[in-house]
């Protein structure tokens, strides 16, 4: 028994997910619905996932060498990435469900100006957010006023058509009528109802990281008998 299929299963899976999306990221979309467009929006999802998926696949096969070599200090190296990762994502949930308002403070920061730049100009982006916010029916991260300033306001002399309910032309006093709401008020809204999956899934990861930490250990611990 190792950690090898516990590292090289998870990694796989987030690097086949990846590529998926990259490769055919509207397929994607229609199996998973809004919740999975409302996460693709903020980032570059599929990016994140094959560079994740790949790492842990680099563990993997830390933990696998470890293993086949009985080698102590692979099998500890493994031990100590792995606890990193299961502590940085219990330290993630905790501020995710203790400082939302932070948490929206920070992408604010980060997705309003890019928003603001690139929103009409990178084909991708745009591409990306329309199906956001048709799906979801929400306006830019926090309300229409994200486009305020924007390229794509300079450019159309009008906000995207789902800030006000895809009236057109969609106006600022139209869009102050129609009170969309934002995106992230939304996604968060999307969580709560699928919590259940959400929390089935994450549970899932943290068991597979706990198991590959237990083996690991007792290899450890056998081959200080040995």
């Amino acid at each position: 028994m190792s950690p090898c299929p516990k590292g090289w299963l998870g990694g796989g899976t987030l690097l086949g997910v990846g590529i998926w999306v990259t490769v055919d990221g509207k397929s994607f979309l229609d199996i998973f619905g809004a919740l999975s467009s409302s996460v693709l929006q903020v980032v570059n999802v599929s990016y994140f996932l094959i560079v994740i998926g790949s790492i842990l696949l680099a563990i993997g096969f830390l933990g696998c060498c470890g293993a086949q070599k009985e080698s102590k200090c692979l099998l500890m190296m493994f031990f100590s990435v792995v606890l990193i990762i299961f502590i940085a994502e219990i330290a993630a949930a905790v501020v995710a469900l203790v400082y939302t308002g932070l948490a929206e403070t920070l992408l604010t920061a980060v997705v309003t100006p890019l928003l603001k730049e690139k929103y009409g100009k990178d084909k991708s982006l745009t591409h990306i957010w329309n199906v956001t916010m048709t799906e979801v029916r929400c306006c830019g991260l926090n309300n229409y006023t994200d486009f305020t300033d924007s390229y794509w306001l300079e450019e159309h002399r009008t906000y995207p058509a789902p800030c006000c309910k895809n009236m057109e032309p969609c106006n600022v006093t139209i869009a102050t009528e129609s009170d969309v709401p934002g995106c992230f008020d939304q996604i968060l809204d999307e969580i709560k109802t699928n919590a259940g999956v959400v929390g089935g899934v994450a549970a899932g990861i943290a068991a597979l990281e706990i198991a590959a930490m237990t083996v690991s250990m007792y290899l450890y611990c056998q081959l200080d008998q040995k």
